[in-house]
């Protein structure tokens, strides 16, 4: 039946892959995969949507229960593609990517559904083995147990899978740390369907590698190769590329000085583009329940800006400012948020800030608070603490876009165009400041929220899809708001990887010699173009421009799941 279904596909290599033959691969794969095979309209539309503005209809859903699905599947793909029909393969989690890298035409291989399992937790060695569908809130919960976390973790833990967070590179939800620094070990399934585990191999066991006839063999060859020819550009110029998560940036940690390798760094941030994630080991580090929030309002930006550089000298886990207007935006939906005292009612919100702060020793988390809530005294602005209010509270606060998510009217939303650069701490005044004038020339507000710590800034205007006019509006926002991350020092891709919505304005940026080493290691790992096509690599603006949504609400995370 396979020989049979290849040669249907090559026939039609010219033209839409139709109905027929769609339903005779969703047939042979369901015979011989434990998971499950979905090709009806209703769960495709549904998976047509991650959480960017993009659209793109999958011809199936795969919903693998052990590796072997997903190998199998690719396996599949491949075969289909040696006789000249590339029928894409894109791996899915929660959906909350916001870069439209977690939709595909082809297959989209959903691991959430089963493979989201704890496999082992090393308590003693700190270590965690888990599946990538397992989200990152529901491994810290049991990692808290045992009084372990994972640091780096993501904002929207709670739907954000691993491999998802992996794969997309995100940052942390605030201050600098990485989720991808605590991986020391990758299951991944290859373009061709092999299994290979990526972790640092000495120069020994390199050499071992090249000399496999196998398509990790050919892999470990031509990237020890490209490395040789491109040394230059790679360490001259990708090596400086502090924080850019555009393209393949990773390559330039894969070779050690002592000639050692690990191919993690170019998976990790590859959206799926390199290989698909099947199992993944991370260290963790030692959890401390002891933790006290404040949350202070400024009367304006610049206020805010002179109590984040005083309280930067106490040490905080985590000191964020959100724009006054956020709350009001949030307040005109009907949402109230008790940011004051009763005596402070009423006081000019110019800017919100939020501090966190951890320690192990309960006195010396008393000792902060008292020097906090002391400088807060000083600049004589009104603030509320995790000493009078609930924990719930002050996340609900913190939280304040997840109440702009939904729109006031069934057209009217605020999506995520420009979330995540990244900008040096000495020119957030004058990023600010331009962000204002680049504001009133599209003719939309754009409150900011600032990440302080890591200097990642995230920016949501409100749009109507369904007109032509904000249609336009996107694009030219994105290429303006990247045009002004570049003249502040910053890096427009700083906390995800590019995905669709940004790869035109992000690959535009790159110098041609590093563009070119990217597509080198595109094509090094997939040939044929089977895994996530349409990521990372250029595209056009017009391209861009048919999938986009009539309408931006926010998605349901809750991916479809045969087992429910």
């Amino acid at each position: 039946m396979l020989t049979s279904l290849i040669s249907l596909c090559y026939d039609r290599t010219k033209q839409k892959v139709a109905g027929e033959t769609m339903s005779k691969i969703s047939e042979y794969l369901n015979e011989h995969l434990l998971g499950e095979v979905a090709s009806s309209k209703t769960i495709r539309r549904h998976y047509a949507h991650d959480s960017s503005v993009l659209t793109l209809i999958p011809e199936l859903i795969i919903y693998p229960r052990v590796t072997s699905d997903i190998r199998k599947v690719a396996r599949f793909a491949w075969q289909l593609a040696e006789k000249g029909h590339v029928l894409g393969l894109t791996a899915r989690g929660g959906g909350s990517n916001t870069t439209g890298a977690a939709i595909g035409k082809g297959i989209l291989v959903v691991d959430k559904a089963h493979l989201n399992s704890v496999i082992h937790l090393g308590v003693k060695d700190r270590f965690v083995h888990v599946q990538p569908g397992a989200t990152i809130k529901s491994v810290n919960d049991i990692l808290q147990w045992h009084g372990l976390y994972l640091p780096g973790a993501p904002n929207g833990d709670s739907y954000v899978t691993v491999g998802g967070a992996l794969a997309d590179d995100l940052a942390a939800r605030s201050g600098s740390a990485r989720l991808a620094d605590q991986v020391t070990r990758l299951e991944v399934v290859l373009a061709n369907g092999d299994l290979i585990e990526t972790s640092r191999v000495s120069k020994r066991d390199v050499n071992h590698k090249k000399g496999l006839q196998t398509f990790e063999g050919d892999i470990y060859r031509k990237i020890d190769a490209l490395l040789d020819d491109n040394e230059e550009v790679i360490t001259n110029k990708i090596a400086g590329l502090d924080g850019d998560r555009t393209g393949y940036a990773g390559i330039a940690k894969v070779r050690d000085r002592d000639g050692s390798i690990d191919l993690t760094p170019l998976i990790i941030g590859s959206q799926g583009s390199l290989g698909i994630i099947s199992e993944i080991v991370m260290n963790t580090e030692f959890y401390s329940p002891n933790q006290v929030t404040i949350i202070a309002t400024a009367d304006s930006p610049a206020a805010a800006r002179d109590l984040t550089d005083a309280l930067i000298t106490l040490e905080p886990s985590s000191l964020e400012t959100l724009d006054g207007a956020l709350f009001q935006e949030a307040q005109d939906k009907g949402k109230l948020y008790a940011l004051f005292d009763d005596e402070s009612e009423g006081a000019a919100i110019g800017s919100v800030v939020y501090a966190n702060f951890v320690d192990f020793s309960d006195r010396a988390l008393r000792h902060k608070l008292k020097k906090t809530v002391k400088l807060l005294k000083k600049f004589g602005v009104p603030f509320i603490s995790s000493e009078t209010r609930t924990a719930e509270d002050l996340e609900a606060i913190r939280s304040v876009y997840a109440a702009l998510l939904t729109p006031d009217t069934d057209t009217e939303s605020m999506p995520p165009l420009v979330d995540g650069a990244l900008i040096p701490r000495q020119r957030h005044e004058e990023f600010a400041m331009a962000v204002e004038a680049l504001a009133e020339k599209h003719h939309l507000k754009l409150p900011l929220k600032t990440d302080v710590l890591s200097g990642a800034v995230f920016a949501r205007p409100v749009l109507r899809l369904d007109q032509v006019g904000d249609k336009q509006k996107v694009f030219r926002l994105i290429n303006d708001y990247s045009e002004l991350v570049q003249r502040t020092g910053g890096t427009f891709t700083g906390t995800a990887a590019e995905g669709r919505l940004k790869a035109e304005v992000a690959w535009s940026l790159l110098e041609p010699d590093v563009a070119e080493v990217y597509k080198q290691i595109k094509t090094i790992f997939d040939p044929f173009g089977i895994l996530n096509p349409g990521v990372k690599q250029p595209t056009e603006v017009k391209q861009l421009a048919g999938l986009l949504r009539d309408s931006y609400e926010q998605v349901d995370l809750a991916d479809y799941s045969p087992s429910l």
